[in-house]
């Protein structure tokens, strides 16, 4: 299949180069930085640019589109104005969907499970009540609800916290958290906010079924199979790479200021499974990622 990536050079885009394009013809599309797109069929392209990204489709004529792209981070959205995150997790998105529509192209967007209510006591149905508390989670929202209103062939992933390392110039929590008790250092995480965490592999992994898969117009939980809490992540590290656990410092979600805190979007993720995508416990996940290593 003939597939564009945007967000190439992002979190989960780089691990979607390296698996897509195993068996796919990929168009990967990065903006400020490269990352290990330069190392695959990629191109720079601004995806707020109707001309370009219409020039693009065009040319390539995808048969699917993974919407990666956006200001991913709650404090960053915090720190910018409405507009200019709307602009590019909103308005792009749009456009995208109008394109990926024109183009018959399936649409995958990987949205966030920050959308949901987190006062609930988790594991969340696709059905359950929304209520995005950050920017962030208000403009994926808002992107859900475009794509279903302008394309005819989409699926919405409700992403979870993704763990795994961090390529080229990425991080992520999890990165962070493995150097820092690697190099003896003491962690401060979480003991009250609670996540069904995916390992970016299996990410990568599940969107690469997804293209092909019979299936249309559907929103997923997409997670992994265990409710846990970052402090719970972080020794599942420890006890799987020998570090020392006395590291791990509990703390609650409570204390920090910034940006809303949900207590629990643990989500159920059946649907998910139904489909034949069965995900590794949180332990395997841990191991498996630790055995890879940073790359």
């Amino acid at each position: 299949m003939r597939v564009i990536i945007t967000g190439g050079s992002g979190l989960l885009g780089q691990y979607l180069n390296d698996r897509l394009s195993r068996n796919n013809e990929i168009l990967s599309l990065y903006n400020e930085n490269e990352g290990n797109c330069r190392h695959y069929n990629s191109i720079k392209a601004d995806i707020r640019d109707w001309g370009r990204m219409s020039m693009l489709f065009n040319n390539f004529r995808p048969d699917a589109v993974i919407h990666t792209a956006c200001f991913s981070r709650p404090e960053i959205c915090a720190s910018l104005s409405r507009d200019v995150v709307y602009r590019l997790n909103v308005e792009a998105t749009e456009m995208i969907a109008q394109l990926s529509n024109d183009f018959n192209s399936r649409l995958i967007y990987t949205s966030t499970d920050l959308v949901y209510d987190g006062e609930k006591d988790g594991m969340l149905r696709e059905d359950a009540d929304l209520n995005p508390l950050t920017l962030y989670a208000e403009s994926k929202l808002m992107g859900e609800l475009i794509i279903q209103n302008y394309s005819n062939n989409y699926v919405i992933l409700r992403t979870a916290l993704l763990i795994g390392f961090g390529r080229t110039h990425t991080r992520n929590n999890f990165h962070h958290t493995y150097e820092n008790l690697r190099g003896g250092n003491e962690v401060k995480l979480f003991k009250d906010q609670f996540r069904t965490p995916l390992s970016l592999y299996e990410a990568s992994e599940f969107i690469n079924s997804l293209i092909s898969l019979d299936i249309r117009n559907e929103i997923i939980n997409f997670g992994g199979s265990e409710k846990v809490s970052r402090l719970e992540i972080g020794k599942a590290v420890c006890d799987v790479c020998g570090f020392n656990s006395n590291l791990v410092k509990e703390i609650s979600c409570r204390e920090v200021g910034g940006v809303p805190q949900v207590p629990d979007v643990s989500m159920n993720t059946d649907k998910l499974r139904a489909l034949g995508l069965s995900q590794k416990s949180l332990r395997e996940n841990v191991h498996h990622i630790c055995e890879k290593g940073i790359l």
